[in-house]
């Protein structure tokens, strides 16, 4: 089973045992309804959502078989996942970039290395020194099953010179 993290529950709300969620998941319509199974905690235990709402900045969910306060609060300031093949969305989730390949034209520029989230969008780091936003302006294509990205070709965009450089360091110091 692959989890993923989609946020914490920070705390309870009201006395019949809803759970109060901080979550930036960007596919929340399809996490947060009626039966779908999350995963609570470092054991991840297995649970069902019975209901669901929003409340200012908060995901609000009440869990099958809790009715009571005393009953969740052992899953307060614990993390939320799902597994990943219980998610049915088009297309592919941000932490399937980590890893891919990174190219502006034919050119490799180096690899995805982490995703940092914002509330607008992600932003794919490359190689630990270049920052892509993973915007369509930005991104020409992103071809999971190669393991390729294409970079649209902007000035000033990415330091190019930064992993050639590295590279060249790296192998005439090994020679």
């Amino acid at each position: 089973m692959e989890y993923i993290y989609i946020g914490d529950i920070v705390n309870t709300h009201g006395i019949k045992g809803e759970l109060r969620i901080l979550s930036d998941f960007k596919y929340k319509e399809n996490v947060f309804k009626k039966n779908f199974k999350i995963y609570i905690g470092k054991n991840k235990e297995e649970q069902i959502i019975n209901t669901y709402r929003k409340h200012k900045m908060f995901d609000m969910i009440t869990l099958v078989g809790f009715a009571n306060i005393n009953e969740v609060l052992k899953y307060k300031n614990m993390p939320v996942y799902i597994n990943k093949k219980d998610l049915k969305i088009d297309g592919y989730l941000d932490e399937d970039l980590i890893g891919l390949s990174v190219y502006v034209k034919d050119k490799l520029i180096g690899k995805v290395t982490d995703i940092i989230k914002n509330s607008k969008y992600s932003i794919l780091v490359i190689t630990d020194k270049n920052m892509v936003p993973n915007l369509p302006e930005f991104i020409e294509k992103v071809d999971i099953d190669k393991h390729k990205i294409i970079i649209k070709e902007i000035e000033g965009l990415i330091n190019e010179n930064w992993y050639t450089n590295t590279i060249s360091k790296y192998v005439w110091k090994r020679l």
